[in-house]
């Protein structure tokens, strides 16, 4: 199995996938996993070629077969959640709890499986990703995201790669829970806001209760800095090691909207940051998996 580090935020728009893409350049050659299925971006950093995919059946939900259906409506009068309407299923109320399978003496009501999303395998200049997409209103995230992590070791394993990059989906619901499962280290980066560092605690939270290592980063650092000096305070009080901040910078904005990696054009400020970030990354990383 590869060494797994999982970057994460415990809110969105920290710069989490800046930091993925640029820690993928300078990594050379590497398995990514954009594990955002809800919202994947990373794809668009680094102009991927497609080279498969794959529907992703995430829920059941019922069908009701109207040649073997007696119209005795006991579907519809059994239903908790109110989706059957005129003997018809509508697939957005309906939970896939089966009682309606349960209760059709005919047979004409059944759950079958129903895609939510795909999974896809790209090619890009730094290597292989891993990555999806799901439906809107799309069930089974945590599932999903645990299928774009197995396609990603099984490509590790196929071209000898020790290290997979995970870009984790905001927040600290179902699929950060699947991106954390299996890490070596957690990277969470933050920003010196109350939110940014409201979401740092529920992440550190998360890493705690599942074991996992973690260490913190402080993108755009310098724009508040009282609360970045809260952020580095909880971090000396948690015991969790600061590798690095990283200073606003337009480059950032610029290779962003160009669809570019900033460490891959840029030598500003912030592209000198993560590159030292990486170092310090690295470093733990390797660190860790001596001690296990």
């Amino acid at each position: 199995m590869p060494a797994q580090l999982t970057i994460l935020s415990g809110k969105g728009g920290t710069g989490k996938t800046t930091v993925a893409a640029s820690f993928l350049n300078l990594a050379g050659s590497v398995v990514a996993a954009d594990c955002d299925v809800d919202a994947p971006n990373l794809h668009l950093l680094l102009d991927p070629t497609l080279v498969s995919r794959e529907p992703f059946e995430g829920a059941m939900v019922a069908r009701i077969d109207p040649e073997k259906c007696t119209k005795c409506n006991l579907c519809a009068e059994s239903c908790p959640f109110g989706a059957i309407k005129d003997l018809v299923v509508d697939p957005f109320s309906c939970e896939g709890c089966g009682v309606c399978e349960l209760l059709c003496l005919d047979r004409a009501a059944r759950l079958v499986p129903e895609i939510t999303g795909e999974v896809f395998v790209s090619e890009t200049r730094f290597g292989p990703l891993a990555h999806a997409l799901l439906r809107p209103g799309g069930e089974a995230t945590g599932k999903l995201v645990t299928r774009v992590k197995e396609a990603a070791s099984r490509l590790a394993g196929e071209r000898g790669l020790d290290l997979m990059i995970v870009d984790g989906s905001p927040g600290i619901g179902c699929p950060v829970i699947s991106s954390v499962a299996g890490s070596d280290l957690i990277l969470a980066v933050t920003e010196p806001t109350l939110s940014g560092l409201w979401g740092l605690e529920r992440i550190h939270g998360v890493a705690r209760h599942f074991g996992v290592r973690m260490a913190v980063c402080i993108n755009k650092g310098d724009i508040n800095p009282e609360i970045a000096e809260q952020v580095r305070r909880y971090c000396s009080e948690s015991e969790l090691a600061l590798l690095g901040v990283v200073p606003f910078d337009e480059e950032v904005n610029q290779a962003t909207m160009k669809g570019e990696v900033l460490v891959e054009r840029y030598g500003g400020p912030a592209a000198s940051a993560l590159k030292d970030l990486w170092k310090q990354t690295m470093g733990l990383l390797e660190s860790t998996k001596t001690k296990t």
